[in-house]
């Protein structure tokens, strides 16, 4: 096999990092959010438990969850213990707990009840990092997603891995990542970069074994082969 000559200069990864994204909308043109939800609330509780956690695993306890507690006020009001053991399969459930309830308080003493649509107020609410803010945001709000200042590319476990393995980035911090791949990839494609990458990450370029074979970006990986 020939040795493979990918340039990695600015101009280089943002032509590069837009022909990854053409090439796996065409691999996965229905990539988006697999976690279960109905309300804007229901997201956020779903994104903050997926923190470490499958959203397999996720679906199958807010199935449950979000017929126990049906309001914002039934959060904000639940006996920690209790809510503990109702997310306990989610992993991380006392941090999430504590989280999930202070949200809950917040969202109905500062945003009267609504969840906000701004990066600026999500990123006060007790548990949400620029990840969740930006999955929160985009789903829930994606007029308001397209224009805030402060919106980005939202940075899971498959992100990190692929963007690495791509030669998109020179870091391994989520937060450089995230301001990184802003540089290289159209604002137009940020939300749908991140489903995208984890599709890809969960099909193909996997975190234990790379199955090169079967990768539309092949040829445009310096990882290929080698992972």
């Amino acid at each position: 096999m020939g040795k493979r000559m990918i340039r990695t200069g600015a101009r280089d990864k943002a032509a590069r990092a837009n022909e990854v994204v053409s090439r796996l909308r065409d691999a996965y043109p229905d990539a988006g959010i697999v976690l279960e939800f109905t309300t804007d609330w229901e997201l956020l509780v779903s994104v903050i438990l997926s923190a470490q956690c499958t959203d397999k695993m996720v679906n199958q306890v807010t199935a449950t969850l979000f017929q126990k507690y049906r309001t914002i006020e039934d959060y904000a009001s639940a006996d920690p213990a209790e809510f503990e053991q109702d997310i306990r399969p989610t992993g991380f459930f006392r941090n999430k707990t504590k989280h999930i309830i202070a949200a809950a308080q917040k969202v109905l003493l500062d945003y009267g009840g609504e969840i906000p649509a701004s990066m600026a107020e999500l990123l006060t609410l007790p548990g949400v990092a620029r990840k969740t803010a930006n999955i929160v945001l985009g789903n829930a709000h994606p007029e308001a997603y397209a224009t805030d200042p402060e919106a980005g590319i939202a940075v899971d476990t498959h992100v990190n891995r692929l963007s690495q393995r791509l030669g998109l980035v020179a870091s391994a911090n989520s937060d450089r990542i995230e301001r990184e791949l802003l540089e290289i990839i159209p604002r137009a494609d940020w939300f749908r970069l991140t489903y995208l990458l984890i599709e890809h990450g969960r099909a193909v370029c996997t975190a234990k074994r790379a199955q090169c074979d079967n990768c539309v970006l092949q040829d445009l990986c310096p990882s290929a082969f080698k992972v």
